[in-house]
């Protein structure tokens, strides 16, 4: 593997930061990632990742913070073209240092396995797994609407979501990757039917219709700018619905002419999402008015029922069905390679840092993580959750993670001068600069928007907090095995 040699040749002074285990032979642990995965396939995985349940439920926030059309529409523009500049840094970082381990490995090589474990820790207790049992849950939700069982009926099919999946995937990357390619299609197929609903609305603004009585009248577009604050706050749901492109990474060395394609398979697929949800947004906009978009508490059931009747909530509830399905697939796949990655590092996880080529997947990384999903799943059935809470638990995290990730970008470059980069952000330093500030920003932002929702009480960002410190405490029980 690459990995090996690559390590094998590095520098005396790296071997304070990189963890012993890293000098496992390939053959001890698996012959480890093979380009397998074409481009198709790679934009079918991010596009799947990025489309779930938030394009559903964030555009209603969005709309009450921004408080007019312009700006609203001027924030999710903003998403798609943040998004786009930093998934040219996050190109840079793939096509130089290609690995399953993504973000992990390049926190790795700039700050220390320390911290990258705890970025890995956070990923496997709460972000990665806690999404996938989150969108389990609303795969239920919208199961039992339609098929409802006799008990714990959303529950019973949470569970039975992540089950199949797990299955799925452990079967190989083919099959999962074959799954996602017909939910992407089945998932994008949906939202466009969203767009014609309201497209047909729309049509029939001319006469006494629905979109007609509710559309903002043309002075709303005078409506006072929206403070930094609130601004702020619309974009930390904006870029959360926005999330997961930078999960390419984790494929990038199972990525086929991965040198070029990680650029194509990154711009292409935002520039598809981008696409997609100033449609949908749009619809929205024409189908409910700006004020009826804040006030709705289910968009696009309200939208599909003005457009369709009774025949449109039932198709709406299967189409976020099947996008929440989409979105656990990939990032079941994705996931899982952050497992793998860490326990190549580390001795204690070496079992997890086993790669199956005849599946051409981490099985063990993969079972632990559906494993996990499941505990989650249990506990909210028992606690329950929501759309809110995840942001709150998952967002301070995410965001500190990711500048970290960006300014690893700046950290190699200085370190590694010569190493080779067959893809170079454009306008350096000044686009992951602003990649920085953004992220700093938005940090700033979760940060705000917790602080705002309950001073004092406690808060689902203290579960965030909390996994990060159990991490903490884990470091150096395993730093003591690395020593054995």
């Amino acid at each position: 593997m690459a990995l090996a040699s690559e390590r094998a040749s590095a520098e005396g002074a790296r071997r304070a930061i990189v963890p012993a285990a890293a000098t496992k032979t390939d053959a001890a642990m698996g012959h480890g990632p093979r380009a397998a995965l074409g481009l198709p396939l790679a934009v079918a995985v991010i596009i799947g990742i990025v489309i779930g349940a938030g394009i559903f439920k964030a555009p209603a926030l969005v709309a009450g913070m921004t408080g007019n059309a312009a700006w609203m529409f001027a924030a999710w523009a903003a998403g798609g073209a943040i998004s786009l500049v930093g998934a040219l840094c996050y190109a840079e970082l793939a096509t130089t240092y290609p690995h399953a381990g993504g973000d992990y490995h390049f926190l790795q090589r700039a700050f220390g396995a320390r911290v990258s474990f705890l970025y890995a820790w956070a990923r496997f207790s709460v972000v990665t797994t806690g999404s996938i049992a989150l969108l389990a849950f609303v795969f239920g939700d919208y199961m039992t609407q339609l098929l409802p069982l006799p008990a714990h009926s959303a529950s019973i099919y949470a569970a039975a979501a992540v089950l199949v999946l797990s299955w799925v995937n452990a079967r190989g990357l083919r099959s999962g990757t074959v799954a996602q390619g017909w939910l992407t299609v089945l998932e994008v197929a949906g939202l466009l039917l969203v767009v014609v609903a309201g497209a047909v609305l729309a049509s029939s603004a001319a006469g006494p219709g629905v979109a007609a009585a509710t559309a903002p009248p043309v002075s709303d577009a005078a409506q006072a700018t929206p403070s930094w604050s609130a601004l702020g706050m619309a974009m930390v749901f904006v870029l959360l619905t926005y999330g997961g492109w930078n999960e390419a990474a984790y494929l990038s060395a199972e990525l086929k002419n991965g040198r070029r394609n990680m650029v194509r398979a990154l711009v292409l697929s935002i520039g598809v999402i981008t696409a997609l949800y100033l449609l949908v947004v749009w619809a929205y906009w024409q189908g409910l008015g700006l004020e009826g978009m804040a006030n709705s508490q289910a968009l696009a059931a309200d939208l599909m029922q003005r457009a369709f009747g009774d025949a449109g909530s039932m198709l709406i509830s299967v189409l976020i069905a099947i996008a929440a399905l989409t979105s656990i697939n990939a990032t079941m796949i994705v996931g899982a390679r952050t497992n793998y990655a860490v326990g190549r590092d580390w001795p204690l996880l070496s079992r997890l840092g086993q790669w199956d080529d005849a599946r051409g997947s981490p099985t063990a990384g993969m079972l632990a993580q559906s494993a996990m999903a499941l505990l989650l799943v249990l506990v909210g059935a028992a606690a329950g959750g929501g759309f809110k809470s995840m942001v709150e638990f998952t967002a301070p995290v995410f965001w500190l993670f990711f500048l970290a990730a960006g300014v690893s970008l700046f950290v190699l470059r200085r370190r590694e001068p010569t190493r080779e980069r067959p893809y170079r952000v454009p306008l350096y330093p000044l686009l992951p600069a602003l990649f920085c500030v953004v992220c700093a920003f938005m940090l700033w932002s979760s940060l705000s928007y917790v602080y705002s929702k309950q001073l004092g009480g406690f808060n689902a960002a203290w579960i965030g907090v909390a996994v990060l410190a159990v991490g903490a405490l884990l470091l150096p029980w395993l730093g003591r095995s690395r020593q054995d």
